[in-house]
């Protein structure tokens, strides 16, 4: 199979601005259920609309992560999943995706490994971008240019109780875009968004020249349309993980999240 002609993410933003469109940017857990899923899973969100593909990093001690996640990353770590088994999987996949994915990783992993080395492995791998979600500023300032110097765009968390301060701050050190969380606490499904969510997103935005993107409770089309107007992208992601979980056949995952992945879509595309 030929490879795809890659896009940055930069470009991508740029694209759905022109389209007047928002990105679609589903999680999905590294090695879950096992790593061909992971590998067979990229390209199907790809045909499903996904815009940019967030690939969590399983970690034994989550810092935001709900329920469902966790129970993903343990069952991953449970089949002694290695950091090289995922970077060689992204790699595999790579040249049948052509969107950015971006890794959502704990700091601790990275700092163990190096994070010059670090960078330069996930950008080798096909790697896009860092969301490093333990590393707030100050501390981000030390490492971002690194992980920039590495051709990865940088991507940091803004919670609603985020001071202005902070949220500049933040803005200016992500380089892909900024990360909104749309409550305060863990990931999870929900079935309302918070009523103060479009005012946090609009102040962000006044603050930063990044792409704002909302993430934690995203899982209906209702919940997609009312973004629309609001954020630059919606990141999904224990309502993915859900459904690779209730697919007992993993060979069946990839068609399953993606006609998932499909229904959000329906009245923003």
């Amino acid at each position: 199979m030929a490879e795809r002609a890659r896009k940055s993410i930069a470009d991508t933003f740029a694209q759905l601005r022109a389209k007047k469109q928002m990105a679609f940017m589903p999680f999905i857990p590294a090695g879950y259920p096992d790593l061909a899923t992971t590998e067979n899973v990229l390209p199907a969100l790809e045909r499903a609309g996904a815009s940019i593909v967030e690939i969590g990093i399983p970690f034994s001690d989550p810092i935001a992560d709900g329920p469902v996640v966790q129970e993903a990353f343990t069952a991953a770590l449970a089949r002694k999943l290695k950091l090289a088994d995922v970077f060689a999987t992204v790699k595999s996949a790579r040249p049948s995706v052509s969107i950015p994915l971006v890794a959502m990783v704990s700091y601790s992993i990275a700092y163990r490994y190096g994070i010059e080395r670090f960078a330069a492995t996930m950008k080798d791998a096909g790697f896009d971008g860092l969301i490093l979600p333990d590393l707030p500023p100050p501390e981000a300032e030390a490492i971002v240019g690194r992980v920039q110097s590495a051709g990865l765009d940088t991507i940091l968390l803004v919670a609603p109780t985020t001071p202005p301060d902070r949220r500049r701050e933040i803005g200016r050190l992500s380089s892909g875009f900024v990360y909104y969380l749309s409550v305060s606490g863990i990931t999870g499904e929900r079935n309302e968004l918070p009523p103060g969510l479009a005012a946090g997103v609009a102040n962000m935005k006044s603050l930063t020249d990044r792409p704002v993107c909302v993430g934690f409770g995203i899982s209906t089309p209702d919940h997609m349309a009312q973004l629309a107007s609001v954020a630059d992208g919606a990141i999904v992601g224990s309502a993915v993980v859900r459904r690779m979980k209730n697919d007992a056949n993993p060979a069946a995952i990839p068609d399953a999240v993606a006609s998932y992945c499909k229904s959000l879509l329906a009245k923003v595309r």
